[in-house]
């Protein structure tokens, strides 16, 4: 990477999904390879299951991200992450720089181990044309086409309401580490490229 890359004074803000957590899935590897291109990297712990709402994950955001000094910021979100980052952009007043979406989904997903943490998330409509508005510049999103969790289906209207590109993994099940996903080229390759554009 070039030294003005390294210079560019991004941030990118890694969210975890329900049942997870900072130090799961690729989200540590992610971490290390973009701190190692100059890269600030933030990963925000979020209450999962016990104490997991929508206004709780506002707060624990607000607490870690909104002390930290102003930069442009890229969301990287993974399952329920990736609607958090929705509602971050939702109610942000500027556009972020970047957002990068795996295994996304939009509202109940027959799962009662899951729905029943996440109904709040989900509970009021999104506002997708504020939220296409504020995306920022680059966005992409990736998807497995054996996601036990969370159908093919699910992640491509995510995609669609974003007016988002949607990459498909094939065999990759929820792009977490349950099925050996501790690496994520494809993520890393698409922020580097966006913060040298």
């Amino acid at each position: 990477m070039s030294d003005a890359v390294r210079h560019v004074p991004f941030r990118v803000i890694v969210i975890h999904g329900a049942h997870g957590g900072p130090e799961t899935n690729w989200f540590p590897w992610l971490h290390t390879t973009l701190e190692a291109e100059g890269i600030e990297v933030v990963r925000p712990c979020f209450p999962t299951p016990e104490g997991q709402s929508l206004s709780a994950w506002f707060n624990a955001y607000d607490l870690m991200v909104g002390s930290l000094p102003f930069a442009p910021t890229v969301l990287v979100g993974h399952s329920l992450g990736a609607a958090f980052a929705l509602r971050l952009i939702e109610r942000a007043v500027e556009p972020v720089a970047g957002l990068f979406l795996a295994a996304g989904f939009v509202g109940a997903l027959g799962l009662p181990d899951y729905d029943a943490i996440n109904h709040s998330f989900f509970a009021a409509p999104f506002d997708w044309p504020a939220i296409r508005e504020r995306k920022g510049r680059v966005y992409r999103c990736w998807a497995s086409d054996n996601d036990p969790y969370v159908p093919l289906s699910r992640s491509q209207d995510m995609a669609a309401c974003l007016e988002a590109p949607l990459d498909i993994v094939s065999g990759a099940e929820h792009l977490n580490s349950e099925t050996g996903f501790v690496t994520f080229p494809q993520m890393r390759e698409a922020i580097l490229s966006a913060l040298s554009a």
